[in-house]
């Protein structure tokens, strides 16, 4: 299966697609730019969901749903988010399909016209804020903490699974409060609880920061983001958190008596994580094998697979796996026992190896005999015997070092992968030969970045949250800058 792997040297993003489908996780559908996830895939997503939507409700959030469809004027009421967002709308014109007076099929009924079209959520910031209208009135209303898990569409033109599709799957969090401050903290606790989701789950290493004006959401006055570092050196947005300021309560004129009795508009925030997670996760980890997942993700984190040559060896080593699998279940180790005797152990070990399967025991007569078991790790392919006894101990022992050592390697990656540019030329040769991210001085103007994105393709990934005060001067431009930020070409 590897062998139908195109290697990462060779062309990373023709590797990206193949692992995609080779390891089931998905595949384009009839629908141009969506995709259907298949059930692996979606098992991961699961994964994530459940930990994310875990970490969510410790923090005091709850999930409500709000619709898929939003009237076309609720778009015109924030200037910057419309126009943020207009490219990508998909609109609702009609409600009503008849069938062809000339017997091809069914056509649009031009007398179901709709009095107001209606778009399919591109983001929720409209319908919900439209609808806080009605459970706003007091400050003892606020704070309204809600999460949303939907799909939206953005009407993509040049699409890859999982990165970048017309319909995708996430969550977003819309938070209304009583005080700037109130929406500041919940911003930030956002964007930090995003980072430890993807260090400590995901073994991802990210750098916190601020987007810069240009790269900001569209109708925010914050943007705050967690950047990851691909292994061919590019960045992927991994999270986003967002201060929205008044600007949404004021477009859908959302107030609330404060403890003074005084009238104030809301102060608002927004934030998500999408299924671009997944490609994420992919692209940090995986090798020319197939993918690579952290233990902590893992749909199936160990899978038995027996050797045998008769019926008479398939039963003693399936007596000794029927006390094994309890053993790892109750320390909440998810295992699958692999007996189907349609397939070869060889083809069972590229499949698992191909899934990103943590470890892989494999057990034979002779192995029986000797009172051990061969232990395989995906994360480095090393195998050893080891004893059968207390074999749940060591293989839970096992996938937390192996979680360790994919983040570690990652980091280490990331790390190596950071230069400093000090001029022009420097930061354009850094770009083509090395890639990865280039931090520089920036004179802090919007027509500087977009000049650098024009002759470079690389944008600002972010102001690094834990970046210190420097003077110096702009690459670009010459001019002054008080602080380097992080440059990159990202996906």
């Amino acid at each position: 299966m590897a062998k139908e792997l195109t290697s990462r040297s060779e062309n990373y993003a023709q590797w990206y697609q193949d692992l995609v489908i080779k390891a089931d996780l998905a595949e384009n559908s009839a629908v141009r730019g969506c995709m259907v996830i298949k059930p692996y895939g979606y098992a991961i997503w699961e994964k994530m969901q459940a930990q994310l939507d875990s970490m969510f409700k410790e923090t005091g959030h709850v999930n409500a749903y709000f619709p898929l469809f939003i009237p076309k004027s609720f778009f015109s009421k924030e200037a910057a988010h419309v126009e943020g967002f207009a490219k990508e709308c998909a609109v609702v014109t009609h409600y009503r399909l008849k069938n062809d007076p000339d017997g091809k099929g069914v056509v649009i009924d031009p007398d179901a016209k709709l009095e107001e079209e209606l778009i399919i959520r591109p983001t929720s910031e409209t319908i919900i804020w439209n609808t806080y209208r009605n459970w706003i009135q007091s400050h003892r209303d606020l704070p309204i903490l809600i999460n949303q898990w939907a799909n939206v569409v953005r009407w993509e033109m040049r699409t890859r699974l999982f990165l970048r599709t017309a319909e995708f799957l996430w969550q977003e969090g819309h938070t209304a409060h009583a005080t700037r401050e109130e929406a500041v903290e919940e911003t930030i606790k956002i964007i930090n609880l995003y980072a430890d989701f993807a260090e400590k789950f995901m073994a991802m290493p990210v750098v916190k920061g601020v987007k810069s004006e240009n790269e900001r959401f569209a109708g925010a006055e914050d943007t705050y983001t967690i950047e990851a570092l691909m292994q061919d050196g590019k960045a992927l947005q991994s999270g986003t958190s967002h201060f929205l300021g008044q600007n949404f309560a004021k477009a859908f004129d959302v107030k609330f008596a404060n403890r003074e009795g005084a009238e104030e508009y809301v102060w608002a925030t927004s934030w998500g994580v999408s299924t671009r997670l997944m490609g994420a996760l992919i692209m940090a980890h995986s090798d020319d094998n197939g993918l690579v997942l952290p233990p902590k993700l893992a749909p199936l984190q160990v899978v038995i697979v027996p050797i045998y040559k008769k019926a008479e060896e398939l039963s003693t080593i399936s007596a000794k796996v029927d006390e094994i699998i309890p053993l790892l279940k109750a320390r909440g180790i998810s295992v699958k026992y692999d007996d189907n005797d349609n397939k070869k152990p060889g083809w069972k070990f590229a499949q698992y190896e191909m899934q990103g399967v943590p470890v892989r025991l494999v057990i034979g007569p002779r192995d029986l005999a000797n009172g051990q078991v061969e232990v395989a790790r995906r994360d480095t392919l090393e195998k050893q015997q080891v004893s059968i006894e207390n074999i749940d101990a060591y293989v839970e022992n096992l996938l937390a070092e192996i979680q360790e050592n994919i983040y570690r390697k990652a980091l280490r990656f990331r790390e190596e992968n950071i230069r400093k540019a000090d001029t022009w030329e420097e930061f354009k040769q850094l770009l083509t030969e090395k890639g990865g991210f280039i931090s520089a001085h920036w004179d802090g103007t919007g027509e500087t970045e977009k000049r650098i994105k024009e002759e470079t393709k690389a944008t600002i990934r972010c102001v690094p949250l834990d970046s210190q005060p420097e003077e110096g001067t702009c690459i670009y431009s010459g001019k002054p800058s008080k602080q380097r930020v992080l440059f990159a070409i990202a996906y």
